[in-house]
């Protein structure tokens, strides 16, 4: 009986330790999204009042906790029986993020006087229904963006036994949302931390210079974060099309980075025509 319990236990061990091994392969794989992913989802969890950030980011976790839930089973299960699928689903996600990518770039460029006035902008921060869209449009992206890490971490497992593969990819989505949105949190309460140093220290010594460094740092970061964020679209958009479009992936351009912004960018800049043609044709029948 006892052999037999520890016989139980070092399988467990054994499996335990392939599993650790498979999923710092799949965290290495995936870093680069997950870079992209920070940026992006930082740029999205910005822009809200102080006392909404944290009740807004913890919606935006939930909400990329049912993503990795919907995600990881449906995953695993057409990579079983119908492979080619996941193929198209990593294409149609990339265009979505080309647009969304494009869009921001335009909006920036000509529709940047819009709301000059900070109250307007405090208004719209205020605005339930405004902040309700921006959670919406955050977890959708995080939808897109976590069905490529999954799909990345599954395909380092392929040839794996099926249940290293449904734990590793389950580990990988979860240290995905925790550790992308436990870093968003600092860095949305970086003004709080300037603030808590400041009073700690008594306005004096190094802990006020440091407190004042992080508040005056806050709005620069976000400001890189935004524009970082919008790169990581198109970079990852790109990167989906140079990796599953056969005739995309044989055109040369070096460096890789730039090819995949360049595809990002035509691409967004074709769905964008499309959705503004469509938007335009459904206001003529309109009138």
């Amino acid at each position: 009986m006892a052999s037999g319990i520890f016989a139980i236990l070092d399988d467990i061990a054994a499996l335990m330790d392939d599993v650790a091994v498979t999923t710092k392969l799949a965290t290495g794989k995936t870093a680069g999204i997950l870079g992209d992913d920070l940026a992006v989802n930082a740029e999205k969890a910005t822009g809200f009042v102080s006392s909404r950030e944290l009740p807004v980011l913890w919606k935006i976790t939930k909400g990329s906790l049912i993503n990795k839930i919907i995600i990881v089973p449906i995953a695993i299960a057409l990579n079983l029986f119908f492979p080619v699928v996941i193929q198209y689903i990593l294409i149609l996600g990339g265009f979505y993020l080309a647009y969304e990518g494009v869009e921001k770039i335009f909006e920036y460029f000509f529709h940047k006087n819009q709301h000059i006035k900070k109250e307007d902008v405090t208004n719209l921060e205020n605005d339930p229904i405004a902040e309700k869209k921006k959670i919406k449009s955050a977890i959708f992206t995080d939808f897109i963006l976590s069905i490529e890490i999954v799909i990345i971490a599954l395909g380092t497992v392929v040839n794996q036994p099926l249940w290293i593969e449904i734990f590793t990819v389950s580990i990988v989505a979860f240290i995905a949302t925790v550790g992308v949105y436990g870093i968003v949190a600092l860095i949305v309460r970086l003004d709080d931390m300037g603030n808590f140093l400041i009073l700690k220290s008594k306005g004096k010594g190094i802990l006020t210079a440091i407190g004042k460094l992080l508040i005056k740092s806050l709005p620069i970061i976000i400001k890189v974060l935004s524009i970082v964020g919008t790169i990581a679209l198109l970079m990852v958009s790109g990167g989906i099309f140079d990796h599953n479009i056969h005739f995309v992936h044989h055109i040369s351009l070096q460096p890789e980075i730039l090819k995949q912004i360049i595809l990002g960018l035509i691409a967004g800049s074709i769905i964008l025509l499309l959705v503004s043609g469509i938007k335009q044709l459904v206001k003529m029948v309109k009138s």
